[in-house]
């Protein structure tokens, strides 16, 4: 039987970590740069522990004004601090409750930015393969951000979006465009069906490209997401395909 990792981000404030940590099989939970406290990450490794979902960390730039999606907002070494400080936070947190970091997955702008800054992505990389617990790296396949994984020895997870349009180059379209983030359930279910069994994906201009794919992501932010999240699942695991952490399959 296939089998794919289904992911969301979460930690960040929104109504539905609840019930989607009922259907995902991983989370990244946001750890103090574009959202987040103590007390929030403690309260969703509680969950994801009693909920059998693995944990990873979501670091960002340290922008929550801006939600960490400003383009740009920090380099160097000042951004390798705030991404060690929060990564370390979330580690120490789940030891505390019993949990292991699994994975590392940048947030928002930097990990867009570094998608194609092989400084960003080597930063970030760094701060991955100093964090406890040897965690994986996840990222869009064939960019920086794999490369800087394979730079540093990391075990890489390669990642898609059921939720976001896509350009012909494979990037994400930018989200202050119409169409950035698919509504439709239909749509989303169909490309969550196209990314697990071929690895591809339509792109906005109706170019089929290859986009690889070891974990699906559905964002925990946007209206719906529950309802989202549990029609992919149910929908791939009709088609044969079943839900488990990637890190699960070693």
């Amino acid at each position: 039987m296939t089998a794919i990792d289904l992911n969301s981000d979460l930690g960040e404030g929104d109504a539905y970590d609840d019930a989607l940590l009922k259907i995902v099989s991983s989370c990244n939970i946001a750890c103090g740069g574009h959202a987040g406290d103590a007390d929030t990450m403690a309260a969703t490794v509680r969950a994801a522990v009693v909920n059998g979902v693995c944990v990873g960390a979501h670091p960002g730039y340290p922008d929550r004004d801006g939600f960490g999606r400003v383009s740009g907002f920090l380099d160097g070494d000042p951004l390798y601090e705030a991404l060690t400080t929060q990564v370390s936070d979330l580690a120490d947190i789940a030891a505390q409750l019993g949990a292991r970091l699994v994975h590392v997955k940048p947030h928002g702008a930097l990990y867009n930015d570094a998608v194609g800054d092989s400084g960003l992505a080597d930063v970030t990389a760094r701060v991955v393969a100093e964090a406890p617990g040897a965690p994986a790296f996840v990222g869009m396949a064939n960019t920086e951000l794999q490369f800087a994984a394979e730079r540093h020895g990391l075990e890489f997870i390669a990642e898609a979006f059921v939720d976001r349009a896509y350009e012909a180059d494979g990037t994400l379209v930018p989200r202050s465009e119409p169409g950035a983030v698919h509504a439709e359930l239909s749509v989303i279910t169909t490309q969550a069906i196209r990314l697990a069994k071929a690895g591809q994906v339509t792109a906005r201009n109706g170019e089929v490209i290859d986009v690889p794919a070891d974990t699906l992501c559905i964002h925990g932010d946007t209206p719906g997401a529950a309802e989202a999240a549990r029609a992919v699942r149910d929908v791939l695991e009709s088609h044969g395909i079943e839900i488990r952490a990637h890190t699960m399959r070693r």
